[in-house]
């Protein structure tokens, strides 16, 4: 695993946390239980905090980044997609950061939300909980309700799959 300390700002695992030889974590990173980080994910507490909660898993290529003034946190058992980039933001609880989809700077996004494929929500942006941001500029879809349990396979399937590597990847070069 490529974690490293950075001065004093060390990064914390939770108990079961699964972090891939190639993804990197550096500094103030708190990943709780559980967690999974996937290749060439990047979380990198240098100027602030990045929390993430339990049974999150953060996907291939993923950069997860914080500033001075805005710490990023990530709530449990949210998806964060393949190449998404979060930036001092704040995720709730259940979310689907989907695959290529930004959230930056003084954003919020809400127990149960998703942001979609691609989409970027703006500084200081607010998705309400429960609700599916779309596009670029990201917009609120009207009349659509995230259902609960929405990433309950999801989760479930990758905290296994990391069970899995933890046990049985090998490097073979």
């Amino acid at each position: 695993m490529a974690i490293y300390a950075l001065g004093d700002r060390e990064p914390t695992l939770g108990a079961d946390t699964y972090v891939h030889p190639d993804a990197v974590v550096i500094g103030d990173v708190t990943l709780g239980d559980g967690v999974s980080v996937w290749p060439t994910a990047v979380l990198r507490g240098d100027y602030g905090t990045i929390t993430v909660g339990e049974k999150t898993n953060i996907q291939d290529g993923t950069i997860i980044h914080c500033t001075v003034l805005h710490p990023t946190v990530i709530g449990a058992r949210c998806v964060v997609g393949h190449n998404a980039h979060i930036e001092g933001a704040v995720i709730g609880d259940d979310v689907l950061i989907a695959s290529a989809s930004v959230v930056l700077n003084g954003s919020t996004v809400g127990d149960g939300a998703i942001v979609g494929a691609g989409a970027v929500v703006p500084f200081d942006g607010e998705v309400p909980a429960r609700r599916m941001a779309l596009g670029v500029p990201a917009k609120i879809r009207e009349g659509h309700e995230v259902p609960a349990g929405h990433l309950d396979v999801n989760t479930t399937m990758y905290y296994e799959n990391a069970k899995y590597y933890r046990d049985n990847l090998r490097r073979l070069d």
